[in-house]
């Protein structure tokens, strides 16, 4: 499994270069490999490629990591779908180092490349279209190289830190989806659900969204961030999963959960009963 994020070099290029190059976290620089450029001199050679382009943009580069799931590829594998990574992404159009460091608890690929090609002299650009090609080339080429890889949806957006604490259920997220589900089958409405979560010491916000926040975390977190479940969809959805009902569940007897929430678009409550047993709710 591999986890990408990608963002813009504004400035010390050079900087950037080194610490990806770090012989203390590359094995000694042999998990470091380089493409139009040398990696010694990269950052001469990325400069000399935008001083003569078209459209320089803004950025000197970009700076991409691919971190991979503990114990489950070596540095050399890593190393070495990585390179295809950039070369798929790439296409060949624009000099790169690529670095595999080793140093920490999982293994991860660092790539920096030049933000102008230097066939074209055309600028990258970066948007979701071409993340979302990033990410799913990244995950192809683990699914090829037998590596598991994340559930589209899930995992959006998220570094591989915070991935990896949803994983071990110690995020602030993963805690409140974790006591959310638990109190799903036990509650009859939104507001009983949210009364719940307040006696087991979440601080609860309302306004356009509903947030909620444990007694030490800094930030509320808006429900409709925790997954495609949790948020609220045009014009009617679930607002909420369906969780598994105990076995001394009053609605066990007639095989449906006990609490359906749904919530609305509209700032006003409707007045429409819910079929699902729950009432209608909004955020």
């Amino acid at each position: 499994m591999a986890v990408t994020k990608t963002h813009p070099i504004k400035s010390t290029l050079k900087a950037a270069i080194d610490y990806i190059c770090n012989p203390d976290k590359t094995d000694g620089k042999l998990l470091v490999s380089s493409f139009g450029c040398a990696a010694e001199t990269a950052d001469i050679e990325f400069e000399w490629t935008r001083r003569h382009s078209i459209d320089k943009g803004t950025h000197l580069g970009r700076h991409l990591i691919q971190a991979f799931e503990p114990g489950e590829v070596s540095a050399a594998e890593a190393h070495e779908i990585g390179l295809q990574l950039a070369k798929e992404i790439l296409g060949g159009k624009y000099e790169f180092v690529l670095t595999t460091h080793i140093d920490k608890g999982h293994i991860h690929n660092h790539l920096i490349f030049n933000a102008v090609s230097f066939t074209d002299h055309k600028h990258y650009h970066s948007n979701k279209r071409s993340y979302h090609e990033i990410r799913r080339t990244s995950d192809r080429l683990c699914r090829e190289h037998g590596l598991s890889v994340i559930v589209p949806g899930r995992d959006k957006g998220k570094c591989y830190i915070e991935h990896q604490a949803a994983q071990n259920g110690t995020s602030y997220k993963a805690q409140l989806k974790a006591a959310i589900d638990r109190r799903i089958p036990a509650s009859s409405s939104l507001e009983d659900l949210l009364a719940r979560l307040q006696r087991e010491g979440y601080e609860i916000k309302r306004g356009k969204y509903i947030s909620a926040r444990a007694p030490d975390q800094e930030r509320f977190t808006r429900l409709k961030t925790l997954g495609a479940d949790y948020k609220r969809k045009k014009p009617l959805s679930p607002a909420l999963p369906e969780a598994p009902v105990p076995p001394d569940s009053p609605s066990s007897a007639v095989g449906r959960s006990a609490c359906s929430l749904t919530f609305r678009t509209t700032s006003k409550p409707s007045r429409a009963p819910d079929t699902s047993g729950g009432q209608p709710l909004r955020i």
